[in-house]
């Protein structure tokens, strides 16, 4: 990694967001669904009095099987990580830890707390690569975490969304470890390359720190996309790029000041002044419970241009500007039709 030529996603180190389910709507498609929506067929027991079958009382929610069945599931995979017999692949992506507990300690968040709605999620490819491109904001990079969240229990293939993050992610102790385990990967070239080529879906923020770090007064407008280095990886590849468009990221963190000495100190692109963060502590760091939209819009091809078209400037510039407005576009559009912030 020490050699990876970076993604220029804008002007600064910053490189890609780390990042990305409404509540599932039932029978749709996706992990849960499938799960739920299926008939759990019991025999009733024969009362020979009757003549007839009689029902059983049912032992609670989902029944004692059902809970029997759980503990087995959990005392499994505490036994496979305990003696060390799972996988993990190049880049320390966990997928057994991410479904089964990672995206367990997510989903609240994203179901309850920020309400997320997602919208054409089939425009995202069933198999094979794809590239992913959202707006990013909100002061930390919760927007991230949701889109993956999204891709992971709404796609009907059973997707996961492999995120871009910028070095900084890594650096910092137990993110660094999260952040692999939940398939993040630095925003080089190299990296991106390499998944997309496996079949990955990979998701990029090229705003970078300049989007999640901007004044509450600019928001839903979006900072540059640097020199379109995603497009010229997703034209190498010959991968579709998904715009992505999120509302409601935005509102969680109004940052209406930047101590940019405390930054310095700090070793970090911002330090954020909210109307509660950091006056009220530990208490003023509680993100806002805003409702959330993320809108997957109508993929962009790129594997009709020839194989020295990643090279052009004037293509990627075109390429980047037409990726850079649909995500515009669409976030204006979702901001006409929200009834407000919080519902």
């Amino acid at each position: 990694m020490a050699d990876a030529k970076v993604i220029p996603f804008d002007d600064d180190r910053s490189r890609g967001g780390s990042g990305a389910r409404p509540p599932r709507r039932r029978g749709t498609g996706g992990r849960r669904a499938a799960a739920e929506a299926a008939p759990v067929h019991e025999v009733p027991p024969f009362d020979p009095a009757a003549g007839e079958a009689v029902p059983e009382a049912p032992d609670g929610p989902e029944g004692a099987a059902g809970a029997e069945r759980r503990i087995a599931a959990g005392l499994a995979f505490l036994r496979r990580r305990l003696t060390g017999d799972y996988t993990v692949d190049d880049f320390g992506y966990d997928e057994e830890l991410t479904d089964q507990v990672l995206m367990s300690l997510l989903r609240p968040v994203y179901e309850k707390y920020f309400r997320v709605e997602v919208k054409g999620v089939e425009n995202i490819p069933d198999k094979g690569g794809a590239l992913i491109v959202a707006n990013h904001s909100g002061t930390l990079p919760l927007d991230g975490l949701m889109m993956q969240v999204a891709v992971h229990d709404h796609h009907p293939a059973d997707r996961h969304l492999r995120l871009l993050a910028a070095d900084l992610v890594f650096a910092l102790p137990v993110v660094n470890e999260l952040a692999r385990k939940l398939g993040h990967t630095l925003a080089c070239a190299e990296d991106a390359e390499r998944l997309l080529a496996q079949g990955e879906l990979v998701g990029v923020m090229p705003e970078g720190f300049k989007g999640i770090g901007k004044p509450f007064g600019e928001r839903y407008k979006l900072q540059r996309f640097g020199r379109g280095g995603f497009v010229s990886t997703a034209l190498r590849q010959g991968v579709p790029i998904v715009p992505c468009s999120i509302v409601g990221a935005e509102e969680i963190y109004p940052m209406i000041g930047n101590s940019r000495t405390l930054a310095r100190v700090l070793g970090i692109p911002y330090f954020p002044l909210t109307p509660t963060f950091p006056w009220l502590g530990p208490l003023g760091a509680v993100p806002l419970p805003t409702k959330w939209t993320i809108q997957f819009g109508e993929p962009i091809p790129t594997d009709g241009y020839p194989a020295e078209a990643a090279e052009d400037p004037m293509l990627m510039f075109n390429l980047t500007d037409q990726v850079r407005e649909q995500i515009q576009h669409t976030l204006y559009k979702l901001l006409v039709q929200r009834r407000s912030v919080f519902f």
